[in-house]
């Protein structure tokens, strides 16, 4: 599996993943005129995941342009769930960010309802942080739903 980045052939993709029934609940639906607007945003970055067949998923980070080096994995899903790929799918993307993107911090969030996310997280070594407690209306479920809180220290990717 490689990492490549998001072209606006990918849009179709993208979207394909965000709108699955099972993803709604927990990931954003960008439009078209959105996800463009990833491709030229110096704070933004679209990457696929994919090998020889096409595209297997997508990772969306927020770059800081200030020198902080606190990278955010704001979005990221993976095309076929539940086959296996999840931790090598994670790592990765957690390598590119410390590894490319030279992060000195990686957070990223989760609906406190995505148990099966939370516990990839933790597997992956992230350190739970924080609990926004009713703080994310979900449109798919229709309501408010906690926001949880992950973080990874550049010191701690390296001793794992």
């Amino acid at each position: 599996m490689k990492l490549r980045p998001a072209l606006p052939t990918d849009f179709g993709f993208i979207r394909s993943l965000a709108g699955r029934a099972e993803y709604a609940p927990f990931i954003t639906d960008d439009d078209e005129t959105k996800l463009a607007s990833y491709l030229s945003d110096p704070a933004a970055l679209l990457l696929i995941w994919h090998d020889d067949h096409g595209p297997r998923g997508f990772a969306l980070y927020g770059v800081p342009q200030d020198g902080s080096g606190v990278v955010e994995l704001r979005r990221l899903a993976l095309d076929l769930a539940g086959r296996g790929e999840g931790q090598a799918f994670l790592r990765a993307m957690i390598s590119y960010a410390f590894a490319d993107l030279a992060a000195q911090r990686l957070w990223l969030d989760a609906s406190g309802e995505n148990l099966r996310a939370q516990a990839a997280y933790v597997r992956a070594g992230f350190v739970l942080e924080g609990r926004l407690r009713g703080h994310w209306y979900r449109p798919a479920l229709g309501r408010v739903v906690d926001l949880m809180l992950y973080g990874m220290l550049r010191s701690e990717w390296q001793r794992g």
